[in-house]
């Protein structure tokens, strides 16, 4: 079956039905909360605490600049004890789908009554939001202790290392600190860039998931999926189960080699797992889902979009293989759990809809690949006769290509800017948005409130006849503050 799906995408590589050969797979092994609530506003003295932790770990390295070593996260363990070593994990690394997956395994996992840590990133709109407890991000009380608590460890390993723990290797000593005080039964963890040179490589996950790979960060982590997909095989330890979402065939091919040299089991979605089939549903869609230890029918997931199936199936298998499905066991897991768990996912900023009349949507599509699934889900899940876009992009993504993916759904384009330092200024995405949907479709309003503005008005032209929308998108802190913006949460 492999043979063929490979056979019919691109020629096959011989290597390929070696590596697949060598590969064990869960099948062959097998015996025959609602929403998430808005935050509460912050008292003074605990705003202002959680203003100067975010104002001591901006001093350090940005998530963009990057000394490719797990030297200094690896001290910082040890100085602290092994925190991660305290609970078995579960590894998410990928291209695109990387929260909603991981935010799938979480919901299904407190579904089952296991207490969950989660670990993402970037945040769309606290800081607290990266690091969650059963579902919910950590008070900013917590946040700020943890913090505290960790800094005069943080402080021995910068005097001790080359370089300065940088931003996100102190927040994700800080999660696994966290974790461990819970205590937690599981941690559901997302890398926050490529996968072997990752702070959260320090790890051992049983369990290894990895979403679709597509060029991003190429400058960083290669030039093809092949490459990029070598750093995410990073994440794959010995004996773990790995769970493969569908891959490029260049990237199925490293992915599955890594498999066999660490001789770690292996399920891929569109042979041992995968979505049966799906239709879409008020509020979201149906889903019949194939799972390693059987078939899961009547779930309802409160997401649009075929790529949230394929991320529900990973984040299925993943739960399963968690479990012992296919392994230890046959039988898949109880439909009922598996159904409450999938209707409790919440993800915000990925196809959210945060008001009507007219319709706006929030998505963090930011490179070509994000942006083509988005433009088929809205395509999919909204008539709309008119759909104007905001997009607000950071320096060095390939706007072109969103732009070029959004071109056939966009009546016109609002281009913007976020506050972050990295934007790219809107006259420059302006330049080559003329080029892709010509200059009388784009629209330049350099501050996002104005954008909002203009897309809503544009918008309600056609707001008599009930058919238009906004699509706010390009960059999760556009997405972010945007929702700010909308008042939602």
């Amino acid at each position: 079956m492999f043979d063929r799906i490979v056979a019919e995408e691109s020629d096959r590589d011989p290597d390929l039905a070696v590596i697949e050969a060598g590969s064990r797979t869960l099948r062959a092994q097998a015996a025959p909360p609602q929403g998430e609530p808005a935050p509460a506003p912050l008292d003074p003295e605990t705003a202002a605490a959680l203003r100067e932790v975010e104002q001591e770990l901006s001093t350090r390295w940005g998530e963009t600049k990057l000394e490719p070593s797990v030297s200094r996260i690896a001290a910082l363990m040890d100085v602290l004890g092994e925190p991660q070593r305290a609970y078995p994990s579960i590894h998410v690394t990928g291209t695109n789908g990387k929260t909603s997956t991981s935010r799938m395994i979480e919901a299904l996992l407190n579904a089952f009554e296991l207490r969950t840590g989660r670990y993402t990133s970037p945040h769309v709109q606290s800081i607290t939001e990266r690091i969650s407890l059963d579902g919910a991000p950590i008070s900013a009380e917590r946040f700020v202790e943890t913090y505290y608590d960790i800094k005069p460890y943080v402080e021995m390993v910068d005097a001790s290392e080359e370089y300065r723990l940088s931003f996100f290797e102190v927040l994700t000593g800080m999660a696994y600190a966290a974790f461990a005080d819970a205590p937690v039964d599981v941690a559901v963890v997302e890398v926050g860039m490529g996968g072997s040179w990752d702070a959260t490589n320090v790890i051992d996950a049983a369990v290894a998931v990895i979403t679709p790979i597509s060029l991003d960060h190429t400058d960083r982590l290669g030039s093809t999926h092949g490459e990029i997909a070598q750093e995410k095989g990073g994440i794959i330890k010995q004996d773990a189960t790995v769970i493969l979402a569908q891959q490029p065939v260049d990237a199925a091919q490293v992915l599955l080699k890594k498999a066999v040299e660490v001789d770690a089991t292996v399920a891929r979605e569109g042979m041992e797992f995968g979505v049966v089939s799906r239709e879409v549903a008020v509020g979201g869609q149906m889903l019949t889902l194939r799972g390693v230890g059987g078939e899961y029918e009547g779930i309802f997931l409160p997401l649009h979009g075929a790529h949230m199936a394929h991320n529900a199936a990973v984040a299925l298998a993943a739960v399963e293989a968690f479990f012992g499905v296919g392994a230890q066991q046959s039988r898949e897991l109880d439909l009922e759990t598996v159904r409450r768990g999938f209707a409790s996912v919440t993800s915000p900023g990925r196809m959210e809809v945060v008001r009507r009349s007219p319709t706006v949507i929030l998505d963090a599509a930011h490179n070509p690949a994000g942006a083509q699934v988005t433009a088929e889900a809205v395509t999919e899940a909204f008539g709309f006769s008119r759909l104007i876009g905001v997009v607000g992009a950071s320096e060095g993504k390939d706007v072109r290509g969103v732009f070029e993916a959004f071109e056939p759904i966009f009546a016109e384009v609002v281009v913007t800017e976020n506050s972050s330092h990295r934007a790219m200024s809107a006259d420059e995405l302006a330049a080559i948005a003329v080029e892709v949907f010509g200059s009388e479709r784009v629209q330049v309003e350099p501050r996002l409130d104005d954008a909002l503005e203009a897309a809503i008005t544009l918008a309600e032209e056609e707001a008599e006849y009930g058919g238009a929308g906004v699509l706010v998108t390009g960059s999760v802190i556009t997405v972010g503050e945007a929702r700010l913006l909308l008042k939602r949460g």
